[in-house]
């Protein structure tokens, strides 16, 4: 797994988890540069991507966003899917508040 310097770290698809494609997808919605993650919200950055692709994409898309934004913010790095419990329990948590 990558595991770039994150005080130097200029390229987003040097991130963790991070390719090309998905590199394209960051910088869709606004996030051009790997510092620019830090305080993001993983749900509000895949709201934004599917509005701006006009699609629905899959919500592992979001688990790929919170374990960037956890290794910006000094978390070690993980693979994606070790973020898929949590993002399930946080989607759960949000459903529940908007009814």
């Amino acid at each position: 797994m990558k595991h770039p310097d994150r005080e130097t770290v200029s390229r987003l698809d040097a991130l963790p988890n991070i390719g090309k494609a998905m590199a394209g997808d960051l910088q869709l919605v606004g996030v051009i540069h790997p510092k620019q993650l830090i305080g993001k919200d993983a749900f509000e950055l895949y709201d934004r991507l599917c509005e701006k692709t006009g699609q629905k994409h899959d919500p592992c898309v979001i688990d790929v966003f919170m374990s960037a934004i956890h290794f910006m913010e000094g978390g070690e790095p993980l693979p994606w899917w070790f973020f898929t419990d949590e993002r399930k329990k946080l989607n759960q948590i949000y459903e529940e508040d908007t009814k």
